[in-house]
């Protein structure tokens, strides 16, 4: 029979999981008569609810494993003190016992902040146990929130006087949530205007694709290519847009500017063979980057774009007032309601990609 170090040692596992996916690393492990039924690991930023955490997740799975919302004699193992939704949930499915590793003194409802499994009112009682592994349940969280702030401390750039920087709140609940963020501010000739990229897929990808948003637009436009199997996604926000910094005055909204922007970024990323994948509006620029270094690129292959009016809310988030607006006022705002490929369209466009790639 596993000991109850074993079970939380895979509960752990789930947890590194969840910390290399972005999320705060919290995993569990569900269990009966020795037998483990379900895991679950925290997902609230990757699906966009505020439920989706790892005990929640372990029980729907167990839930729907033993065909019901009863877990009776189950025990659930946790890397963290259970939140006063997921203790709820517990009490709710009948556990018997919840065993978790470190405490938390901001949330926990198992004895830090309130212990909601000692309520004499309530009509069910699950035994739990605390401090299993908690150094080691501990150590994940801290590490994961140590390189965090490291990252930020990293990427944070003072704003010129002569830019704006749009708030992060006005990108919240969008699908380029999912995505690492990255950004740059010291290439030759970038005046210490900060960029925002993504970077998806693996460096040594036999495939690197670079995909240019149109005009008005920005990452959010590649949602559904960014993150696809195969090639190494590129998808910078052209500086002016989106997530990047925003000069005030049109005149620094130069096509060759942005031209040698990217060249110099593909240098420092050491990108290549690539793939250029401009949206509408963007193939002036991929003209003109192909001509600078046609030994970098191995060919064109341009965006398909699906009509979208919902999305007209993404592509004003970047721009809470006109101040925001002089790269657009150089550029122009796109066309019509272009939101790039929808899913279906992106695996095929992915695999015409993967083409130009072939020995």
């Amino acid at each position: 029979m596993t000991s109850d170090l074993e079970w939380m040692q895979l509960a752990l596992a789930e947890a590194r999981l969840a910390g290399a996916a972005g999320e705060v690393p919290v995993g569990a492990v569900l269990v009966k008569d020795g037998v483990r039924i379900a895991t679950g690991r925290n997902a609230p930023v990757a699906t966009h609810d505020p439920s989706a955490h790892a005990e929640i997740a372990a029980l729907r799975a167990g839930a729907e494993a033993l065909s019901n919302y009863r877990l009776d004699g189950c025990e659930l193992f946790v890397t963290l003190e259970p939140c006063a939704m997921c203790a709820g949930a517990m009490l709710h499915a009948r556990l018997a016992r919840v065993v978790y590793g470190a405490t938390d003194p901001k949330t926990g409802a198992a004895g830090s902040v309130l212990d909601l499994f000692a309520q004499p009112q309530l009509n069910h009682r699950t035994q739990v146990e605390g401090g299993v592994l908690a150094a080691d349940c501990a150590a994940v969280l801290q590490d994961f929130f140590l390189q965090r702030r490291e990252r930020a401390r990293a990427t944070a750039q003072p704003l010129r006087d002569d830019a704006l920087r749009t708030p992060e709140d006005r990108f919240a609940g969008l699908d380029a949530d999912r995505f690492a963020p990255n950004y740059i501010a010291d290439l030759p000739g970038q005046r210490g205007w900060r960029m925002h990229y993504l970077d998806q897929g693996r460096p040594d990808a036999p495939a690197t694709v670079l995909c240019l948003h149109g005009p008005g637009r920005w990452s959010h436009q590649f949602r559904h290519l960014a993150g696809l199997a195969g090639p190494r996604w590129l998808v910078p926000d052209l500086i002016g847009f989106g997530r990047s910094d925003k000069p005030k005055r049109e005149t620094a909204h130069a096509l060759d500017w942005h031209r040698d922007m990217l060249l110099a970024w593909l240098e420092r990323l050491q990108a290549g063979p690539v793939l250029l994948a401009p949206a509408e509006g963007a193939g002036e620029l991929a003209a003109l980057l192909r001509a600078a270094a046609p030994q970098r690129f191995v060919g064109v292959l341009p965006v398909p774009e699906s009509p979208d009016r919902a999305l007209r809310a993404a592509w004003q988030a970047p721009f809470p007032d006109r101040g925001y607006e002089a790269a657009l006022r150089a550029w122009g705002r796109g066309a019509g309601d272009a939101s790039g490929p929808s899913p279906a369209q992106a695996t095929v466009w992915v695999a015409n990609a993967m083409g130009y790639f072939a020995p």
